[in-house]
């Protein structure tokens, strides 16, 4: 989907509002004036002052409003090592995962592309670290970002985790291969476009990655670059999270309908009383499809439905 953004003035925006008035929407994404859908493109307006052209005829219809705006961002954090200068400007494809954690649920990885004109885009929408943002906030931000940005989700459910881990495969493995193939897939989704670079929110050395995903059929390994805090280094990695998390957490409404108890997050003792519940309600194996169940939680809840 082609994407234009400009920067224009609270009266210009009013203006607009006026001009698209026959073709408002009422449902608003956060921080927005307004959202308009004339012909071949959706028009969005923010109280900053920027406003994003969506759809084949966005840059026409920008046009006689302004000029598309150049994303100013701040340099990758000091002490960031093998990372090219200038790298939080480039047109990036981030990946990441969420659920290696938590007890029930699955993992849940993502690569998603971000090119640098979207950037001022992608704050816009109140892309940042997942860590620092709601669950509602989540959900909100990442039903607009599967609709602007391109991006792969890979989920690995917990009969086939649970499998893999009972044969010797770690989960730094896990992690790996999944990157490695959300990556290729995104690629393959994308081309002929290609990123500048390819962020891995670092969870192991780069050696002992390519090491993991050395005997698949394809590894990409051109223009890949690892970095820890990956979100504070590219608006890529932060949307990537924050699709993961989104996808993660439908995953964890269709479990609690499936056991039918509320399945909490995390691993701490709240999940071994509800991971008791469902040991009681319908067994053992039940509880295991839907659990990393080599955590310990797993004996702790035995133990709880015990007594």
């Amino acid at each position: 989907m082609a994407n234009t953004v400009i920067q224009t003035t609270k009266g210009t925006i009013e203006k607009m509002k006026d001009h698209y008035q026959k073709v408002l929407v009422d449902k608003l994404p956060p921080g927005a004036v307004f959202v308009a859908k004339p012909s071949g493109c959706t028009v969005t307006a923010y109280k900053s002052g920027k406003v994003l052209f969506q759809g084949a005829n966005g840059e026409g219809e920008a046009s006689q409003w302004g000029s598309s705006v150049t994303p100013k961002v701040k340099s990758p954090t000091k002490g960031t090592t093998n990372l090219p200068e200038n790298f939080a400007n480039w047109s990036v494809i981030g990946s990441d995962e969420v659920g290696t954690g938590d007890f029930f649920g699955p993992i849940t990885v993502v690569s998603a592309y971000v090119k640098k004109e979207h950037i001022p885009l992608m704050k816009e929408l109140g892309v940042k670290d997942s860590k620092n943002l709601s669950d509602p906030q989540i959900i909100s931000i990442a039903r607009d970002l599967i609709s602007t940005i391109p991006y792969s989700l890979l989920i690995l459910h917990n009969p086939k985790y649970n499998e893999m881990q009972a044969k010797g495969m770690t989960q730094g493995k896990m992690k790996a291969l999944l990157h490695n193939k959300a990556i290729l897939n995104l690629l393959e989704k994308m081309d002929p476009e290609q990123p500048e670079g390819i962020l891995i929110d670092q969870f192991v050395e780069k050696n002992t990655y390519f090491k993991h995903v050395s005997a698949q059929q394809k590894v990409q390994k051109d223009r890949v670059y690892f970095s820890t805090k990956g979100e504070s280094i590219h608006l890529a990695v932060a949307a990537a999270s924050i699709i993961a998390r989104y996808a993660f957490l439908k995953e964890m409404d269709k479990l609690s309908a499936k056991a039918g108890v509320e399945i909490p997050k995390g691993a701490g003792k709240h999940v071994d009383v509800a991971a008791a519940k469902i040991i009681k309600r319908k067994g053992v194996e039940e509880l295991k499809s839907i659990t990393k169940w080599h955590f310990a939680n797993s004996e702790k809840a035995m133990k709880l439905a015990r007594k």
